[in-house]
């Protein structure tokens, strides 16, 4: 059956919940809520912030239809005025973000929300989704794309991914070059790739009869190599090549392997290719990619010009190598301060190390990832200091210049060739700092006395 998707059901319902509680009991003043993350993903150092767009395109399009009220009212829980209040609620706030293609690090805000109580809940679902599921991809894709050495790298993640079209546009922020999603290169501008199934070749008598048909069916074309036997394989691709450019005038572009020793496979078909000449050929490889298995066959000197990779870019997977489980950032979004910037009050949470931090802050970069500081609002700018956070929308109005995908690409490019190599390992040693203005600490310790006497 068809879904009828809408953006604002597209939550959790205790946020709905809670928010009819803050506007029945008129608690509902401006609140300024932090979206973050406590550790960075994979075990490595940093992250690449993604999803500022769909982000942008949640908020700004937040609203809840007729049907989206009538199912609220079948809940029967709700008073009619505050279904009403729905009905009419925009948001009125302001939305500050770090940019697409920066580098953040665990515990500084990624995002920060300011905008009525009530109104602020109701985002948190859909904001940790489009940034967590966007960051932890565009993360993974960036691990990949510091290692591959100039490989090219294709997303074949489309049929295990989560968010196929989130998957897509991440991974080619974190530095993939094409897509083999065609929707998604078409609506992203994405350049598509691909290569054949095995099943096409299964579908022929033999293999070089499968060859055969897609030499004379595409003029520039690529083949698989390892359906039954990858030595052979490479024998017909080669054969192919030669007859389709003499008969047909096209081209064998690249072969791929999908299984196997991809090291030991790389090095011959590379060998055979370059004996008959096809030095223009390029060998791909695929199946069950990571980062650390293009790292160790790139270390090695495995002549591979490419790498496809699918469930372990588009569900940000974990690995044995780094312990890590993977598929989810882990991004929080927590009350800060209530109240305007003036008469408001810190808020926070006291867990161990689920602890969370006061005020309104902002974090800047202190020269060249020299450290990052976090600091309150009203603090003059650290020297050297750039902030991190940018207004996007301001009174429910927005106010951002959205650069293109191609833009944000090239900045995620140089935020990742600017990032010392001590925090682009795949594995960090140690954690980047970022550090706490004397203000904070001291606001801190305020609130946690105060909340500790009042809560005894």
């Amino acid at each position: 059956m068809p879904f009828e998707h809408s953006a604002a059901l597209e939550t959790d319902l205790y946020h709905i919940d809670a928010s009819y509680v803050a506007w029945k009991s008129g608690q509902n003043d401006l609140a300024t809520f932090d979206l973050y993350t406590r550790s960075a993903p994979f075990k490595g150092a940093f992250m690449l912030v993604a999803g500022l767009a769909p982000a942008l395109e949640y908020v700004t399009g937040f609203h809840y239809t007729g049907n989206d009220i009538e199912f609220l009212r079948s809940l029967g829980k709700y008073d009619e005025a505050f279904l009403d209040h729905l009905a009419s609620l925009r948001f009125s706030g302001e939305l500050l973000s770090m940019e697409e293609g920066e580098i953040a690090f665990p515990n500084e805000p990624l995002m920060r929300v300011t905008a009525p109580f009530a109104e602020a809940l109701l985002l948190e679902s859909g904001l940790l989704r489009a940034i967590g599921i966007s960051t932890l991809i565009a993360t993974k894709a960036a691990r990949m794309h510091l290692v591959a050495q100039g490989a090219g790298l294709a997303d074949f993640a489309l049929r295990r991914a989560h968010d196929p079209f989130i998957a897509a546009r991440s991974s080619y922020i974190g530095g993939f070059d094409t897509t083999s999603f065609v929707d998604a290169a078409r609506q992203l501008d994405i350049p598509a790739t691909g290569t054949i199934p095995h099943a096409l070749v299964q579908a022929y008598p033999d293999e070089l009869t499968a060859f055969r048909a897609v030499a004379a069916t595409m003029p520039h074309f690529s083949l698989l190599l390892d359906t039954y036997d990858v030595p052979r394989g490479t024998q017909h691709a080669i054969t192919v090549a030669r007859e389709a450019r003499e008969t047909h005038g096209h081209t064998l572009t690249a072969v791929r392997l999908d299984s196997g020793p991809l090291e030991e496979g790389s090095r011959m078909i590379r060998n055979e290719l370059d004996a008959a000449g096809l030095q223009d050929v390029k060998v791909l490889v695929s199946g069950d990619i990571d980062e650390y298995r293009i790292q160790r066959l790139m270390t090695a000197g495995a002549p591979v010009d490419g790498f496809g990779v699918g469930g372990n870019l588009g569900v940000g997977l974990g690995t044995v190598e780094s312990g890590t489980v993977g598929g989810v950032i882990g991004a929080v979004y927590k009350l800060a301060w209530y109240g305007d910037e003036h008469q408001g009050q810190s808020r926070m949470k006291i867990a161990g190390g689920k602890s969370t931090l006061p005020g309104r802050k902002l974090p800047w970069r202190i020269g060249d990832f020299e450290r990052d500081v976090l600091q309150l609002d009203q603090e003059p700018a650290p020297e050297r200091g750039r902030n991190l956070l940018v207004k996007v929308i301001d009174n429910g109005t927005p106010v951002y210049d959205a650069p293109s995908l191609r833009d944000i690409r090239q900045r995620a490019d140089a935020s990742l060739a600017a990032l010392p190599g001590a925090w682009a390992a795949l594995t960090a040693e140690a954690s980047y700092p970022v550090e706490h203005s004397a203000a904070l600490d001291r606001l801190t310790e305020d609130t946690r006395e105060q909340i500790t006497a009042t809560n005894r």
